[in-house]
């Protein structure tokens, strides 16, 4: 598929008949979950239970949702600073991802990488990274590494639309459609950036077409829906499994919360909010498993309350575990062996 043909179709249409009852089941455990962490991440920030800084994904759950059921094992995934609920849908326990919040040393990085730098080497998730763009490069080199070693995996980078202003998304595009490299650029797409909407800061604004000069095909997807979602990335998936090298993927996403906690929110209007509330993926997948009958609201709000005690239980294991000592300072970083050093 070319990137002008994809581009003029639009965002993915299905009527959601092809996907199973646990499908849809999965979808509304793995949204409601990812939900209700990030409800109570907000309020525990304004607690002042930790610091930095704090970027929540309430809104975007369609897009990590659909992706899950889409890949494979073995598929790796990347990502910027808006991670909380990445490793949550690859199955890191919620208790650790809670953890690292806190800085505690059960957390997914020993509490060293706070909100922005999870990682889960057991679950093929290479952070989280707070500069902007830069797991953009990273992205394409862990797919070369696949390619080096013959692997049949798939890379998922994924970024903001703010993050694609950087220069090195179009050295990467470069390099990567160059050598066919096994990677899916997917843009989480929510339109405004740290605020900026996408109409402001260029010329191009269906960003499906952005890797037209380097002949990277590319789609625009609705990311409020996980049907769109899944369907697009294993479309991209068998593209790139067959060689074809990369794809873009274009996700139109929401977030109900500002950029971060500390975002006033003055570039859009609370009726714009509303607006898009009303495309909720979660409020989506629950509408269908009741429509066909496939659950009951007393069984949904029973994986609702679930999901409520695991938070929970999550936000009192990271407040009982324990600090890094100040010795930790000198673990997994990059040092001469016997350079010298002062623990005062």
């Amino acid at each position: 598929m070319s990137t002008k043909t994809a581009a003029s179709k639009g965002a993915t249409k299905t009527n959601g008949s092809a996907f199973t009852k646990e499908t849809y089941l999965r979808w509304f455990k793995e949204m409601i979950l990812m939900r209700r962490f990030e409800e109570k991440t907000g309020m525990l920030y304004t607690m002042q239970k930790f610091g930095g800084f704090c970027h929540l994904y309430i809104g975007q759950e369609a897009i990590l949702a659909g992706m899950i059921t889409a890949i494979r094992k073995g598929d790796k995934v990347i990502t910027g600073y808006r991670d909380h609920a990445h490793p949550l849908v690859l199955g890191t326990p919620a208790k650790n991802v809670m953890a690292e919040l806190y800085g505690k040393t059960t957390g997914t990085s020993k509490g060293k990488g706070g909100s922005m730098h999870y990682f889960d080497k057991e679950r093929n998730l290479f952070g989280g990274h707070g500069i902007v763009g830069g797991q953009i490069g990273l992205g394409a080199g862990i797919a070369f590494a696949d390619k080096y070693r013959g692997e049949d995996h798939v890379t998922l980078c994924m970024m903001g639309d703010g993050a694609i202003r950087q220069g090195i998304l179009h050295e990467t595009f470069n390099m990567a459609m160059t050598w066919k490299l096994p990677v899916i650029f997917i843009i989480e797409n929510n339109n405004y950036a740290m605020g900026t909407s996408v109409e402001r800061t260029s010329n191009v604004h269906d960003l499906s077409t952005i890797g037209e000069s380097y002949d990277m095909p590319g789609l625009g997807v609705n990311g409020m829906r996980c049907e769109d979602v899944h369907e697009a990335i294993s479309m991209a998936c068998a593209h790139v499994r067959a060689g074809n090298g990369p794809y873009l993927l274009d996700i139109k996403t929401y977030r109900y919360k500002g950029h971060s906690m500390s975002d006033p929110q003055k570039y859009r209007t609370k009726e714009e909010v509303e607006e898009y509330k009303k495309q909720d993926p979660i409020e989506s997948v629950r509408a269908t498993l009741i429509e066909k009958k496939w659950a009951t609201e007393a069984e949904l709000d029973a994986m609702d309350e679930a999901a409520k005690k695991e938070v929970e239980e999550a936000v009192k294991f990271a407040e009982e575990s324990p600090s890094p000592s100040v010795d930790e300072l000198y673990n997994d970083v990059y040092r001469e062996p016997d350079y010298p050093y002062e623990k005062d």
